[in-house]
């Protein structure tokens, strides 16, 4: 069972959008199954190769176009409450002309930034005097902004998995194999409260250099640094994501402990340093600059964090480059990382929210480097 938003601040989301929309010059938006339809209906669609569609125009009633099969799921759902007129189409029908029909004399048009390539070049063709452009410029704005309820959301999710992190002993030892660990840690993320694993990063000895690394068969070894990056989805639709690096028993070599140290150091400057009117680019340079001091630069290969929702990866970024000046409800990750390459690595990783004095870390485990004794 899928948990909605209440039905006001569904009607709300799609206010706002429609004003935002109409602020920047858009005739209408068009929707498909994705976090943005899920954002604004709560209606969590099916992403196929038929259309679903909501057409939100900023005058006039919002229409979702779903196909005939899917009506049901569509009017069971919270959408059907929010009083869009729900129009399903045939199999023969051309859903791309009926939403043409809506729209007559549109101008731009704004398509959210996942919709399928053959869909956005077919609306191309339904609507041959309509500009398009992308609906992420206008609900980016909306999104990065978490009400409280969605900061409780993702605090749920953060602390589901702290809890699949606090069992991390149960199966990281010497001897098994990363998958192994993994495959453990993938049921975990479920049975803590997830509906849905996004990812499971379990990179050992050398591979703990590769911040992205897949699971392999490597064996773990004794002393080996292992870095774990785990992260699901709840059935709120919000994501987790937290990182901990981890010693495989035994002692983890000199010279990463004393780069952990560094790495420790950068990650808690770096969430100090988070605040209302403070720019994203700003807490980059405080976790980059500490690690460049200590000799590590080249070895930050990465930005320092990323928004986190109801994607895993959204706006704002905590970038070089990213002026956006935070702001009370702004979630992100922080999480600097050194990476020594064909040798070993660290990461450590938190969400964090911007309150209205400073932040909130949505992950509680210790950031101390962490020896896991066979």
């Amino acid at each position: 069972m899928t948990v909605t938003p209440p039905t006001a601040d569904l009607e709300a989301r799609l206010s706002r959008a429609r004003g935002a929309a109409a602020s920047a010059g858009v005739d209408a938006l068009l929707i498909s199954p994705g976090p943005d339809l899920r954002y604004l209906t709560g209606y969590d669609a099916k992403a196929l190769e038929r259309l679903t569609c909501l057409v939100l125009p900023v005058e006039g009633t919002p229409t979702l176009v779903v196909p005939a099969l899917e009506h049901p799921a569509a009017e069971a759902s919270s959408a059907s409450d929010l009083g869009l007129d729900l129009v399903p189409w045939q199999e023969t029908e051309d859903a791309y002309a009926l939403v043409a029909k809506l729209l007559p004399g549109v101008n731009r048009v704004a398509v959210d930034d996942h919709m399928w390539a053959e869909k956005v070049l077919a609306f191309r063709i339904a609507l041959p005097g309509a500009e398009q452009s992308l609906a992420g410029e206008i609900l980016r704005e909306l999104r990065m902004r978490k009400s409280a309820a969605e900061v409780e959301a993702l605090r749920a999710a953060g602390a589901a998995i702290d809890r699949v992190h606090a069992r991390i002993a149960e199966w990281l030892r010497p001897g098994r194999t990363e998958r192994q660990v993994g495959r453990d840690i993938y049921d975990a993320i479920l049975a803590e409260g997830h509906v849905q694993v996004d990812f499971v990063i379990v990179g050992s000895g050398p591979n703990s250099a590769s911040p992205h690394h897949e699971l392999s068969d490597r064996v773990i070894e004794r002393g080996d640094p292992v870095v774990v990056d785990i992260g699901g989805t709840t059935q709120a639709g919000y994501c987790s994501d937290e990182t901990r690096t981890y010693i495989a028993g035994g002692e983890a070599p000199e010279e990463f402990r004393d780069y952990y140290d560094v790495l420790q150091r950068a990650q808690a400057a770096a969430c100090a340093h988070v605040r209302p009117g403070v720019t994203a680019e700003s807490v980059d340079v405080v976790a980059r600059d500490i690690i460049t001091a200590a000799g590590y630069g080249p070895a930050f290969i990465h930005r320092t964090g990323h928004g986190i929702g109801m994607q895993g990866h959204e706006d704002p970024y905590i970038v070089a480059g990213n002026t956006v000046v935070l702001e009370p409800g702004m979630a992100f990750s922080v999480e600097p990382g050194i990476y020594l390459e064909r040798r070993h690595g660290a990461r450590i990783e938190d969400i964090v929210v911007v309150t209205d004095d400073g932040y909130d870390s949505l992950n509680l485990r210790p950031r101390e480097l962490e020896v896991i004794d066979a």
